[in-house]
């Protein structure tokens, strides 16, 4: 969207919680970054508004972007504040940039999580650079960001390297995505690698169909996303592996999306491990061109030391929408959720909705969400 000779563009959810006594909204998950099926589970409220002035200087384009965001009641912060170029004769299609910049490759919608994203730091870097029939993003990262930089004698250095348009199939197309991390004042040393694949498939056995594997890696201080791990100073880096595998969907009125995952977690000093497995799937039907019926089912689990946490929601919703495609935006929803965990997952969540050995809770709300 352009206003005033502004790109203007962004992000918001909210809405209120009519049913909760103790203060839990939503938020119901066992901390795997893959189990928080979000529809009827979110838990809280916010806005990212961009804004992106263009210029255009004798065929040389630069861009100025940014991003303020005000989730809950934090303060406002910076999540994008960066300079970028592009049309240079020695590398037309290639984008320079510096500053604070989101760099999300991937997510899975319905878990509100990137499996791969290498920004949101201090940096410099490069997009966009066609090669050998593929194209070349590099990344040069601190530990700092636009709103606070880490503790004295700390620091932390990043680099990533980003290869995609990888064709494969019909179809298909595989993305890579390197990173490699160094620094000093850091527990357990400062240094840490990953490795991420994705392969994309549209029309996945049937039209309509898309399917999204990823098979990731890391160890020390670097995040199995492509970020940096645990650069405060007081932390250790751990060893992660992930596979999940995200199917969508549009077939007339019907869309959705659905996700399989595993992931464990290994602590660098202590071997402390973690396995987690996610489960679900959002499913949306058009009765007209405004109105929507929406479910969604998912079932999670976390083993760790002690005994295995597991934890299912079911959430039903009648929305509005601007059409009978699932990605439509905005839409406004009326809610009913409704979990069960066991034991385990209580006493692993005794500080929020697991307090006094609760097992079960049911919201109902209505909750806004939009992109422009």
């Amino acid at each position: 969207m352009e206003v005033a000779g502004f790109e203007f563009n962004g992000y918001s959810r909210g809405g209120p919680v009519f049913n909760h006594s103790d203060g839990v909204k939503g938020n119901l998950a066992l901390g795997g970054e893959l189990q928080k099926y979000r529809l009827g589970n979110e838990g809280d409220n916010g806005i990212e508004i961009n804004l992106a002035r263009t210029f255009d200087m004798g065929g040389v384009k630069w861009k100025v972007n940014y991003m303020p965001a005000k989730w809950g009641s934090g303060d406002i912060s910076t999540e994008q504040a960066y300079v970028e170029m592009s049309g240079l004769d020695f590398a037309p299609e290639a984008k320079f940039w510096a500053g604070q910049r989101r760099l999300r490759i991937q997510d899975v919608h319905i878990v509100d999580y990137f499996l791969m994203n290498y920004g949101d730091n201090q940096g410099a870097g490069m997009t966009d650079l066609p090669i050998g029939g593929m194209k070349l993003g590099v990344g040069v990262f601190t530990g700092d960001k636009f709103d606070g930089n880490l503790p004295k004698n700390v620091k932390a250095r990043r680099i990533n390297a980003d290869l995609s348009d990888i064709q494969t199939n019909p179809g298909g197309s595989l993305r890579v995505l390197l990173t490699a991390v160094s620094g000093s004042g850091q527990v357990n040393g400062g240094s840490g690698s990953g490795i991420s694949v994705s392969h994309n498939q549209k029309d996945f056995f049937v039209k309509g169909l898309s399917n999204a594997l990823f098979v990731q890696g890391s160890r020390g201080h670097a995040r199995i996303d492509g970020q940096f791990e645990a650069i405060d100073g007081t932390s250790a880096g751990k060893r992660v592996f992930r596979i999940a595998d995200s199917l969508a969907w549009q077939s007339g009125r019907f869309g959705g999306q659905a996700l399989v995952g595993y992931q464990t977690s290994k602590a660098d000093l202590t071997n402390a491990e973690t396995k987690d497995f996610s489960l679900g799937a959002r499913g949306s039907y058009a009765f007209t061109k405004h109105f929507k019926g929406l479910a969604e089912l998912s079932t999670t689990t976390r083993k760790g030391a002690g005994a295995e946490q597991r934890l299912s929601k079911a959430t039903l919703a009648a929305a509005l929408a601007l059409n009978e495609d699932f990605w439509s935006r905005p839409e406004l929803r009326l809610y009913v959720t409704k979990a069960h965990w066991n034991q385990a997952a209580a006493a692993a969540n005794a500080t929020t909705f697991g307090a006094n050995g609760k097992t079960s809770r049911t919201l109902v709300g209505v909750q806004y969400e939009v992109w422009w």
